[in-house]
């Protein structure tokens, strides 16, 4: 039975939108139990078979990290996410990289159904979720008669006496509980419940806004008051405002897990972003002929660099880059090239790289030279003159001397990307001694990366420089928002090697796509 209720769309600016959807979900409870009396579904409720700790908790020790992925149509704060929502495309994006999947059965405000809950179910064969404002303990009777697994018990909502008793009822049928904190005082209550799932969510769910800096703050705090034996019994997962694989890669060093929805479910194509969220970006650079770029968008890989640097190897001219464009279209089965191009510059007056740019549809330009500030901030401006939306990619060289104990490098390149502005993605790449940077097929020393874990602000960056079949498992640990492969991955310079690309992705998906 299916109980429709009015939908509605809530602004980010009410006072509290939290107290809202409670009292929503109050009356709601009370229409359900009329409508589905508890003495009617309670009888044939059988207990979970797919447990919710133990997949997460496996996940963390042989990937490194849980991730709970989201089953989310529309959001208070986001509005419409997914106007194209189709279970099973969704279910197959998430079938490789989810641990767990969460359903959003709350209507009146996410546009949830119960009724996904079996038929996800019946798709996949992760532990379900069901995510919803629980309040009353007939709530979780529903949620295990529609097949979930586990529910979500938000301390900002409940008081200590209620949570205990939905969390009774939820262990009668074997469901795992996943605790949500949003400030220090709920902390401390979850410790004190014993709580052996804690979601820290980095939403503030009274105005709605986000910030990253809630799960080390929070994290801190367990640590400080939680015994050993609890914190080695508990699983602590960051909610909320995830949306890249270096924001995930950061803080994997202190949460077990991560629960993700809307930076998902907003995706076009859906499949594609949890890779990049779980695995990384993937750019292959030196792109000179149609058959290596049409093996890149076989492999979905999401970019493609063309050099436009006369000096290089690689170099293609803009007629070059017409016909790689002209044919590859010709092979493409849709005329569709997903993936995504970066042109690749040195020094170039900023005329001549806004005609290449009007030329061809480059997502990003790469300033590989000595751009400067005043020179990044003319080539935006010129930039939205002309109506281009192309990101601004800058490529910073590291000395493939610093060993890890060297913080100098890491100095430098914090005090370097905090300098820029108006600057979308950094590309970090080896600087030889003889002062060349690219294209030298050598490695920096990745592990001085890990100093970045703590700065949440630092701005996205792909490492590159000497990735290989031989150093990919390394680089798939590195800190970094993702990967671009050159040299490392040709039978020839300009040659891309399709087999060399294969066994180099089966190191960075492997793990999910097998």
């Amino acid at each position: 039975m299916t109980i429709k209720f009015e939908q509605t769309d809530i602004q980010a600016n009410q006072t509290n939108v939290l107290n809202k959807i409670v009292q929503d979900k109050r009356l709601e409870v009370a229409e359900r139990k009329q409508a589905m009396p508890q003495y009617a579904i309670e009888p044939g409720l059988t207990t979970s078979s797919r447990n919710f700790f133990n997949r997460l908790k496996t996940d963390y020790d042989e990937k490194g990290a849980g991730f709970i992925l989201e089953i989310k149509k529309a959001s208070p704060s986001k509005g419409l996410i997914r106007e194209n929502f189709d279970l099973d495309e969704i279910c197959e994006a998430y079938r490789h990289y989810a641990s767990c999947v969460s359903v959003l059965t709350d209507e009146k405000y996410f546009q949830g159904d119960f009724e996904r809950l079996p038929a996800v179910r019946e798709k996949l064969n992760q532990p379900l979720l069901c995510k919803d404002f629980f309040v009353d303990p007939y709530q979780v009777y529903l949620a295990r008669f529609y097949g979930a697994d586990a529910i979500l018990l938000m301390l900002s909502v409940l008081d200590d006496e209620t949570y205990q008793q939905l969390a009774n009822v939820a262990k009668e049928f074997n469901m795992d509980i996943l605790t949500e904190v949003s400030n220090e005082q709920e902390m401390t209550r979850a410790v004190k419940l014993n709580a052996n799932i804690i979601g820290i969510n980095n939403r503030n769910l009274r105005d709605l806004t986000t910030n990253l800096e809630q799960t080390p703050k929070l994290v801190d705090l367990f640590t400080d008051i939680a015994s050993p034996a609890q914190q080695a019994r508990t699983l602590l997962i960051s909610e909320s405002g995830i949306y890249t694989h270096q924001q995930v890669k950061q803080l994997s060093k202190i949460a077990h897990g991560f629960l993700v929805g809307s930076s998902l479910m907003a995706k076009q194509n859906l499949k594609q972003a949890c890779r990049q969220l779980i695995v990384g970006e993937i750019k292959v650079c030196g792109i000179t002929n149609t058959d290596d770029l049409v093996v890149l968008q076989d492999r979905n890989v999401d970019y493609a660099g063309l050099i436009t640097v006369a000096e290089s190897k690689r170099f293609v001219s803009d007629d070059d880059i017409g016909t790689l464009l002209s044919e590859t279209s010709l092979k493409l089965s849709n005329n569709q090239l997903n993936t995504k191009l970066v042109m690749v510059t040195r020094d170039l007056n900023i005329s001549d790289v806004v005609s290449k740019l009007s030329k061809f549809p480059i997502f990003a330009v790469q300033l590989h030279g000595s751009e400067d500030q005043t020179y990044i901030d003319e080539l935006k401006q010129t930039l939205q003159s002309a109506n281009l939306n192309t990101e601004i990619w800058k490529a910073i060289g590291v000395s493939d001397v610093y060993s890890e104990t060297n913080n100098q490098a890491f100095t430098e390149l914090l005090a370097l990307t905090h300098s820029y502005t108006n600057i979308d993605r950094f590309v970090f790449d080896t600087s030889a001694s003889n002062g060349q940077s690219g294209g030298t097929g050598r490695s920096f020393n990745w592990d001085l990366l890990d100093s970045f874990a703590n700065n949440l602000s630092m701005p996205s960056f792909l490492i590159a420089g000497g990735i290989n079949l031989d150093n990919a498992e390394r680089a798939s640990a590195a800190l970094a928002n993702g990967f671009d492969l050159n040299s490392g991955v040709e039978s020839q310079p300009g040659n891309k090697s399709a087999q060399k690309i294969d066994n180099v992705l089966t190191h960075f998906i492997g793990r999910y796509e097998a």
